[in-house]
């Protein structure tokens, strides 16, 4: 590799040891170097060498870090990112980035002003269900899209253990949870809408935020698209379902790589992303005798590492990271409406 980039996480709960370490590691362009672990310490067993700090300030006191991955709390997300940029840190911020657009503005400007990068982790633009729906809808085969839908079902009834999901703070809720996923992932094909309108609800038993959510974004030329994420949801539905002037195509949730990462499968095995059979998209169309044809449709395979080297083409290499500032922005004007 051409260099090097010395990174440190600043957690290593579930995200740190599932979603960051074991990609640094695999990418022979990141040195995972140091961690946070303010009570248990198991980071270097699982990577022998890693430092160890009992606090952020102490990680970000130290000057060999050239990378911070914040992947803390949400509410801390606007905090910590100022205070690393402030101390000569690039930044991989985990969604949510921050809990307002203004916030994200302060942070992408001063970001400029010290000459350090900021890139927000929208990971699932790299699961292999939405890769397989965006790569149709390049193609063009449905024609003219006129409905599109992107979910997120999940069954939950009771209330979570994280406070900052769960308590009326900066950022939390479920649209702040899931809406980032959704939102990026629509604005990364179809732009930043001409209109929204959005509906929140709260349907758990004691719940303090908002466990539901539908986004009706609206697109020129009639094209509508809906984001929904609902926490009671018995009977997972679809979630990718697009109709166009030429066709339907019908998607379940199918990426595998959180799974497989809880399961200690490192992101460089073989088997690695690979969805399970039967689970191919569903597109369905008319022949030219006006007849209904339809054809299942396999996906690549998942893989979050592209991410992690997009970071580092970024920064050794001046390339553009794929997710754009102004797709954050309009992103977190909806979240904050």
């Amino acid at each position: 590799m051409e260099r090097v980039i010395t990174t440190g996480l600043l957690a290593y709960g579930m995200s740190g040891k599932v979603f960051h370490a074991p990609f640094i590691d695999a990418h022979p362009g990141f040195k995972l170097y140091a961690v946070t672990e303010r009570h248990q310490k198991q980071a270097a067993s699982d990577y022998p060498g890693v430092t160890s700090y009992n606090s952020v300030d102490d990680l970000l006191d130290d000057q060999q870090i050239e990378l911070v991955v914040i992947n803390t709390p949400n509410f801390t997300h606007f905090d910590f990112a100022k205070k690393a940029l402030q101390k000569g840190k690039h930044i991989l911020v985990e969604k949510p980035f921050a809990a307002t657009a203004a916030e994200a503005q302060e942070l992408f400007d001063l970001a400029r002003s010290v000459g350090k990068q900021v890139f927000v982790y929208q990971n699932r633009r790299w699961d292999s269900d939405f890769t397989a729906i965006k790569k149709v809808l390049e193609e063009g085969t449905l024609g003219k899209l006129s409905e599109v839908h992107f979910r997120f079902d999940r069954y939950r009834a009771s209330i979570g253990p994280k406070t900052f999901k769960e308590e009326p703070v900066a950022a939390s809720g479920l649209q702040y949870d899931l809406g980032p996923h959704l939102l990026d992932q629509v604005i990364s094909i179809f732009g930043k809408p001409l209109h929204f309108h959005k509906v929140l609800g709260k349907n758990r038993i004691n719940t303090q935020v908002d466990d539901f959510f539908s986004i009706h974004l609206s697109y020129p030329d009639s094209v509508n698209v809906f984001v929904h994420a609902n926490m009671l949801v018995t009977d997972i539905q679809p979630a990718f379902v697009v109709h166009g002037t030429k066709g339907s195509l019908i998607k379940y949730r199918a990426d595998v790589q959180e799974e497989q990462l809880l399961k200690g499968i490192k992101p460089t095995e073989e088997t690695y992303g690979a969805e399970e059979k039967g689970k191919e998209a569903l597109l369905t169309s008319l022949n030219s005798e006006g007849q209904k044809e339809q054809v299942y449709i396999p996906s690549a395979k998942g893989n979050y590492l592209p991410l992690f080297e997009a970071v580092y083409d970024a920064l050794t290499k001046g390339k553009p990271y794929p997710v754009e500032e102004s797709q954050i922005l309009a992103q977190l004007n909806i979240l904050e409406s």
